[in-house]
């Protein structure tokens, strides 16, 4: 664990400080899906630089040194990231889904002012959504050593509070919002495929549609395995509650679980680059820049400042999204 968690550090926080940059410094205009993508690149920011605590802690053999305060704010903080991401990509499912279908009522449905309201709720409803961890997680003695651990709930012999709590979130984190991306997925590419529109050369239609079905994939590939093997860890325990050689099994495919989980922070720069022409290009163009500081690429140079450009002259002009919808102008 402690050696994924440190190639993800790697790869990812670059990839999300770069986006970070590329939405702060390079765009000039932010449509409602360009607000909750820099949401979910904030939050990926956010659990990668708490990141280092955890390979620390996994590095000394589970040997937490830091005290209980920060063993509950790592806890919680790596448990409510899953559900902001969640719950980010479930809105960016939803504002495509309305900028297709219904492009008119989405002014009303989500402008301005709704997208960051909607924005601050889902930090809120995450961080309480999280609450709970505070309760259930201890710093425990191991037995004939001096050996501190910081528990994590879902390994507790006890399961009267965490099988409710590990069931309730995956219903409404996880349940909920993947009936919404499948709804508001396959909506959209039925909406896009028998709407008559005029001749797409660029194939950008076909091009949405995949982006759409990619989302929903993805999505089920990363979240629902973890949970199953959550909740499944759990019930191990309340099933056998007094034979840990029952739980190996179970808790060795939660831990795989957890590392391949946090590879969606090194996914979701990607999911930006999909999901956005204008920043793709910002960020194809800033990342060439990067590279072409090294000897021999002055091709790449050359091709980074001709983005560039194509950029600035682009920006001017209004875009949509999908070749044959109308969206909403905040969409």
């Amino acid at each position: 664990m402690p050696s994924f968690f440190l190639a993800v550090l790697i790869l990812g926080l670059p990839l999300n400080l770069l986006s970070l940059w590329v939405f702060l410094h390079r765009l000039r205009r932010w449509t409602r899906s360009t607000v909750f993508l820099f949401n979910l690149t904030l939050a990926d920011t956010s659990w990668l630089l708490a990141l280092p605590f955890l390979i620390n802690y996994h590095l000394d053999h589970l040997y937490w040194k830091l005290g209980l305060p920060l063993c509950i704010a790592v806890r919680m903080f790596y448990h409510n990231y899953f559900y902001l991401s969640i719950f980010f990509v479930t809105c960016i499912s939803v504002d495509r889904y309305l900028a297709i279908v219904h492009p008119l009522r989405s002014l009303v449905l989500l402008g301005r002012r709704q997208t960051y309201v909607l924005c601050v709720a889902v930090w809120v409803g995450a961080l309480v959504l999280s609450i709970p961890i505070t309760g259930m997680t201890l710093i425990q003695t191991c037995p004939g050593s001096n050996r501190t651990v910081c528990t994590l709930y879902i390994l507790l012999s006890e399961t009267e509070e965490s099988l409710p709590y590990s069931l309730f979130c995956t219903t409404v984190g996880f349940l909920f919002p993947l009936l919404s991306i499948c709804y508001c997925g396959l909506r959209s590419v039925r909406e896009l495929r028998h709407r008559p529109c005029r001749p797409d050369p660029h194939n950008k239609q076909r091009r949405l549609r995949h982006v759409l079905c990619s989302v929903l994939i993805f999505f089920a590939l990363f979240y629902l395995p973890y949970h199953l093997s959550r909740n499944a860890a759990i019930v191990m325990r309340a099933v056998y509650p007094n034979s840990a050689a029952s739980w190996q099994s179970a808790d060795a495919a939660f831990a795989l679980e957890m590392c391949l989980c946090s590879l969606i922070t090194c996914v979701n720069p990607l999911f930006s680059c999909f999901m956005g022409r204008h920043f793709r290009k910002e960020f194809h163009g800033s990342f060439a820049v990067l590279f072409s500081q090294c000897p021999g690429t002055q091709v790449a140079s050359r091709l980074s400042k001709r983005t560039r450009m194509t950029v600035r002259r682009r920006q001017g002009t209004a875009t949509v999204t999908p070749v044959c919808a109308l969206p909403a102008p905040g969409s």
